[in-house]
């Protein structure tokens, strides 16, 4: 039995904005950049087998005024793995992240699953 919740119906890449998604279920999740690479669901990111999490903030504004030119994020490429998931070559050199359907249906940021989540 399949979760329409979590099967992508139609997907939109756009390498310098970020991924839409519509979902089977008739909901649409659009993902800027900074939030995917915030939310890398890889081993480093999530300091997954007991080591210190290596999270990026890039979708928190840097509050200090003298900031560091840093190239704008963007996506080098974009493979399907297996029928499950897709995994994002990064410009930062990142590039280990596998996106399940799922991890995209739980980190959508629109305001009705950001509400779920918080109940």
């Amino acid at each position: 039995m399949t979760n329409l919740a979590t099967e992508p119906d139609h997907i939109a890449i756009s390498k310098s904005k970020g991924i839409k998604i519509d979902w089977k279920d008739g909901h649409t999740s659009s993902y800027p950049l900074e939030l995917l690479r915030d939310e890398c669901p890889c081993a480093s990111c999530t300091g997954a087998h007991g080591t210190e999490p290596q999270r990026t903030n890039y979708s928190k504004p840097d509050p200090s005024p003298f900031q560091m030119y840093k190239p704008a994020l963007k996506m080098l490429d974009v493979e399907e793995v297996g029928s499950y998931a897709i995994r994002v070559a990064w410009n930062d050199g990142h590039g280990s992240g596998i996106y399940s359907w799922n991890h995209f249906r739980k980190i959508c940021p629109c305001e009705v699953c950001r509400g779920e989540r918080r109940d």
